[in-house]
């Protein structure tokens, strides 16, 4: 990790920085508010994704807006560690019915599900259609998520 950071200079994160606020900054806005030619900022750009550093622009969507008013962590514990029902669980999740991510973790419970769902009900049937009925799910917690608030303190990383 720490050699990705070397490669860095202040132009690549400050580009990181405006394009955290604003990814769809137009390259002449990003060369002004860096200090730099619009030429550079396309390198630079081309650059920080052929590295990985950039790994896709994404719309930041309202579920709620879109009748997904309740999200909820799950924490799912495997039954065993065999390869073949990890990877089937790895794989299959990700693409369940409102999932937004799955975090593969370390500790009591192997995976975190992070879910939408348009209401109690609509949850409880995600979680009894998918994880209850999953040959390779032992046991599930969920955590209903009151508020998110985006961080910024990642930030810090590339000063």
């Amino acid at each position: 990790m720490e050699s990705k950071k070397a490669d860095l200079d202040r132009v690549d994160r400050a580009l990181l920085r405006a394009l955290s606020v604003n990814a769809r900054a137009s390259g002449s806005a990003l060369a002004a508010e860096i200090g730099v030619a619009e030429s550079t900022v396309s390198l630079r750009l081309r650059r920080l994704q052929q590295l990985g550093h950039i790994r896709g622009y994404r719309a930041n969507i309202d579920l709620a807006a879109l009748g997904a008013s309740l999200q909820a962590l799950i924490s799912v514990r495997l039954a065993k560690h065999a390869r073949e029902q990890i990877d089937d669980f790895r794989s299959a999740a990700p693409h369940w019915p409102g999932v937004i991510g799955l975090f593969h973790t370390a500790g009591a419970d192997d995976y975190l599900l992070h879910v939408a769902a348009a209401d109690a009900s609509d949850l409880r049937d995600f979680v009894l259609e998918h994880l209850a009925e999953h040959p390779a799910v032992a046991h599930t917690e969920t955590n209903l998520i009151f508020e998110y608030v985006d961080g910024d303190g990642w930030q810090d990383l590339v000063k």
